[in-house]
């Protein structure tokens, strides 16, 4: 029995079982929950949050934490060991690799400081973000030499590390003391609100192009081209996506 093909095999399933659960719920909160709360009063607010919340969170970051780690396993064994990450005749691994690898999992600390600076506006911080994830993608093909596949997966690694680093470190934390505040009948910090909000936005708009990561396998021989900015083109079709259900979901009424 081939036990590292297995464990490939049962990371994917798994992978994809997270991920479901995760974006799912991702997208309950920001395209039905949302608009929905806005609906409450105080007294069904401090009814429903308490009970409806924790259980949600309690699904959306474990859901969050699985499918970040399973996509781990699974880099290491599909790329990392299994000789995806370069294409034929290209050296190998160098520093700039490594280096480009090692920004993919360490980028969170330097989004934050962005967020807290320029995430007020979502179209400012998406501007300044998507110039970002070009200059990313760019240096892991020309000073990391991925291949097509290794570059487009980093991508949504990047983008998955970023938004289950959000949902561990920043919309979880303030989530607890918000549903703690309603349930108490004090009204939530405003800061800890917008932060929340915020998280869940940006990782909102992640969600599409980090999906187009995940199913890269299966586009390699439609749309793998020399011209590494196809890439770019998916997420920018990814965010106005977004955007567009965003505007949808605050027209949408209930009976």
């Amino acid at each position: 029995m081939d036990y590292m093909e297995l464990l490939s095999v049962l990371s994917r399933w798994l992978h994809v079982a997270a991920g479901i659960l995760w974006i799912g719920l991702l997208y309950w909160f920001n395209f039905v929950n949302i608009p929905f709360a806005g609906t409450m009063d105080g007294d069904t607010k401090k009814k429903v949050v308490p009970e409806l919340f924790p259980r949600a969170l309690y699904f959306f970051r474990w859901g969050a934490a699985y499918t970040w780690l399973t996509g781990l396993i699974l880099a290491a064994l599909v790329f990392y060991h299994g000789g995806l990450m370069f294409d034929q005749g290209v050296e190998g691994w160098g520093v700039g690799s490594y280096v480009m690898v090692a920004i993919t999992f360490l980028v969170f600390p330097g989004y934050d400081m962005l967020a807290k600076s320029f995430g007020k506006d979502i179209r400012v911080f998406g501007a300044i973000a998507f110039v970002l994830v070009a200059v990313m993608v760019y240096l892991m093909v020309t000073f990391g030499h991925f291949s097509y596949r290794a570059y487009v997966i980093h991508t949504g690694m990047m983008f998955g590390t970023l938004m289950a680093a959000n949902v561990w470190m920043r919309i979880w934390p303030a989530q607890k003391k918000i549903i703690g505040a309603i349930k108490e009948g004090t009204a939530p910090d405003g800061t800890l609100a917008a932060t929340a909000m915020q998280r869940s936005r940006h990782n909102t708009y992640m969600s599409v192009p980090l999906l187009w990561a995940m199913i890269n396998y299966h586009t390699t021989t439609t749309v793998a081209v020399e011209s590494w900015y196809y890439l770019l083109v998916v997420t920018a079709i990814g965010w106005i996506v977004v955007s567009l259900m965003y505007d949808k979901s605050a027209k949408v009424k209930g009976f």
